[in-house]
């Protein structure tokens, strides 16, 4: 099938190259000049393994293609995903002129049947929205269907999410629409389940998802929070949890907290989704304030080994919100590093690929020396603050850090890397979560 996505961010590259890599001619189109000019010569404007070969290998196939014209595409494709942007407005709720301005250009430059897909994450009812652009502004008599194809994509692990997924999800609202799209995933149709809605199900099920993985981080953060203040250990205690099928094991490591494009975002917006609709959804405001307050927990530790942190220089081990990214987007390392700097203390920075995505979105230029590796970073440092669980740090040579920082050794490890009593036996001073 013929294929256009509008949007080659994240979720619209990963898309476009997957789709090509199931068969499909697909054209990924973006109005950023220099994104497809980078995209056409090879290389990647996002960090996701395995992306660059895939890319490579379904454009030498002439599967995919990029460029910076929707009119190109909707003359090409009969399908048309929108996976543009929907950013957070400052009362939380989605932004969706970028949705609007695609449907809108979509539809002037028509001229036979088509399906708009909305792929980006949005509210509840925008499906409506697009269906009332488009008949405002394509031409009189041509037909067309609005459809909605939510993403479930994890940073560090798209591709093997698009071609192995859980479940797709389709919403439409018309049979010629639903053929359609069974046909687009048909390739995929033995390793999953496939489950067709009407759009505004399958709008909900997205942020209704997100919602409850964010609840299940926040309350394995609550419940670490109480292991503290007893001998239990939150590691044995999600655990068992964990062992309950009803409740599962996954989402239960207890940390710095969740960031990232998704969960922030998408929990804000249902909020707002809720509120629009007339319910006070307490139960996720409440979600985001433990959320919040997991910084502070960490910077807390932090301040409980020393009597004063002016002056003292902490080494910073994971800058991106999660491994296999270099993802900054609401990353807990910008207000950690920030809440440090503001007690006086010097950052030594270290991500294996979001150094410098980071060096935007943390700035204090002076205050924060990143390095290109883990043991430049350490040296001299006062303690190692570990944010993000790269397999990289699990491998890391305590011998050499203790010549390194000798008796200064002291390791606050906001993910739970390592065991306490192993640490312990090294002569680390050792500080987890919950733990």
């Amino acid at each position: 099938m013929k294929v256009a996505i509008v949007g080659t961010g994240y979720v619209g590259l990963v898309t476009g190259a997957c789709l090509a890599e199931i068969g499909h001619e697909v054209l990924c189109i973006d109005n950023n000049e220099e994104k497809i000019k980078i995209l056409k010569s090879g290389k990647m404007p996002i960090y996701e393994p395995g992306l660059d070969e895939l890319v490579e290998k379904n454009v030498k196939a002439k599967r995919l293609k990029f460029s910076t014209d929707i009119k190109e595409g909707v003359k090409a494709a009969e399908l048309l995903f929108v996976a543009v942007s929907t950013p957070p407005l400052p009362d939380g709720s989605a932004d969706l002129c970028y949705v609007e301005a695609v449907s809108k250009e979509i539809a002037e430059n028509m001229t036979d049947y088509r399906i708009v897909v909305s792929k980006s994450t949005v509210p509840v009812e925008t499906g409506m929205w697009i269906k009332r652009t488009i008949e405002k502004y394509a031409p009189k008599g041509v037909e067309y269907d609005v459809a909605s194809n939510p993403e479930f994509l994890r940073e560090g692990k798209a591709i093997s999410d698009f071609l192995n997924p859980d479940r797709i999800v389709i919403g439409v609202e018309s049979d010629r629409a639903r053929k359609k799209m069974l046909e687009l995933y048909s390739p995929l149709k033995d390793r999953t389940h496939i489950l067709v809605t009407n759009i505004e199900s399958a709008e909900l099920i997205k942020h209704a998802s997100n919602s409850f993985l964010a609840l299940k981080i926040s309350y394995i953060n609550a419940v670490a929070n109480v292991c503290e203040k007893t001998k239990a250990d939150i590691k044995e205690v999600a655990l068992g949890m964990g062992f309950d099928k009803r409740i599962g094991k996954d989402f239960l490591e207890a940390g710095a907290g969740f960031g990232g494009s998704c969960f922030p975002k998408d929990l804000s917006a249902f909020i707002k989704i809720a509120e629009r609709l007339g319910y006070d959804f307490k139960l996720l405001k409440e979600v985001q304030d433990i959320n919040r307050k997991q910084a502070d927990l960490i910077v807390q530790k932090v301040k409980d080994n020393f009597m004063t942190l002016n002056g003292k220089t902490i080494a910073v081990l994971g800058l991106a919100f999660k491994p296999d990214t270099d993802d900054m987007r609401n990353a807990p390392s910008i207000d950690i590093i920030k809440k440090l700097i503001q007690e006086g203390a010097r950052i030594r920075a270290y991500d294996p690929v979001a150094t410098e995505n980071a060096k935007h979105a943390i700035g204090q230029e002076g205050s924060v020396l990143y390095h290109s590796d883990m043991y430049s970073a350490v040296k001299g440092a006062e303690a190692i603050l570990i944010l993000t669980d790269w397999g990289e740090f699990k491998e890391m040579d305590f011998d050499r850090l203790k010549k390194e920082l000798g008796a200064k050794l002291t390791i606050i490890d906001g993910r739970n890397m390592f065991e306490p009593a192993q640490m312990k036996e090294l002569g680390i001073n050792y500080i987890g979560i919950g733990r």
